[in-house]
């Protein structure tokens, strides 16, 4: 039995509705499911409500920008309250960041010789959090570039010709603002920042003095030896061991959602010790 606690959907920059999701976690035999949108949880009173009437066990969820030093990080928050009106006041500046950037990258584009308009990129985003993947998608749709990561190398990743940097939270703030908000703060994908792990202990551990509770152990890129390693700091720091596919539909086709039927199946056992963690954190 497997559980999959790393999804995105049409509220970021997912290409499935919440009804979809659950449609799909039905059919793949998932027994835990988590929404983790891009700074936003607009998405998630929807999939709680649909998880129950589906009997799918569904823990709130949202995956925050941050940063430290010069490190980009995402951080995972699982079970916080997706309506507490603290979060929504703080995950706006994190919104805004985000269309300040898209016009800064539709501007560069426009420089080059690109015809782009935000209208549609909106087109393409539908609702939610427009971002970088949705100008990608227009970019293949138009010809520009041949698939989605060849519009991330040729102008959209980092140091490329229409890079745009954007607002983020220093990561120490993230995971206190995911512990007021009554849940648990957990690294995405820690096999990011250096495939030779050669800068995740020391960054791991820092970041542990800042409160953090686990780590995103199960991850489709995630190599063997990068999980014998980060197990092994899951265990020397008392961590959570969480997991996910970081599901984002025809956005990225090639991280499918976890199940039965596949070689990708995180442990149900994680939702349990997420609860655990919580309720320790918040007697």
């Amino acid at each position: 039995m497997c559980i999959d606690l790393h999804t995105h959907s049409v509220y970021s920059d997912g290409s499935s509705t919440p009804t979809e999701l659950i449609e799909l976690a039905a059919q793949n035999g998932l027994k835990g499911l988590a929404l983790t949108d891009h700074d936003t949880v607009e998405g998630v009173p929807e999939l709680v409500r649909l998880g129950k009437e589906a009997g799918i066990p569904i823990i709130t969820g949202v995956e925050i920008s941050t940063t430290l030093r010069e490190h980009t990080l995402h951080m995972l928050g699982y079970g916080i309250d997706p309506t507490d009106p603290s979060l929504l006041a703080w995950l706006r500046p994190l919104q805004e960041g985000r269309d300040k950037r898209n016009n800064a990258i539709l501007a560069k584009l426009q420089n080059l010789g690109i015809e782009i308009s935000a209208a549609e990129v909106e087109r393409i985003s539908g609702c939610g959090q427009t971002g970088r993947p949705h100008i990608a998608r227009y970019l293949v749709e138009n010809g520009v570039v041949e698939s989605f990561e060849a519009a991330f190398r040729q102008f959209l990743g980092r140091n490329k010709p229409a890079w745009a940097s954007r607002f983020s939270y220093p990561a120490a703030e993230a995971i206190s603002m995911i512990h007021r908000c009554g849940g648990v703060a957990v690294l995405a994908h820690p096999g990011h920042i250096d495939k030779q792990m050669r800068k995740q202990p020391a960054i791991i551990r820092e970041l542990v003095l800042r409160g953090l509770d686990g780590l995103e152990l199960y991850y489709p890129t995630h190599s063997r030896k990068m999980k014998k390693k980060l197990r092994a700091l899951v265990q020397e720091l008392g961590l959570l061991a969480t997991g996910g596919s970081d599901f984002h539909g025809q956005t990225r086709p090639t991280h499918r959602l976890a199940g039965t039927s596949h070689e990708f199946c995180p442990p149900c056992s994680i939702l349990k010790e997420i609860k655990e963690r919580q309720h320790a954190l918040n007697r």
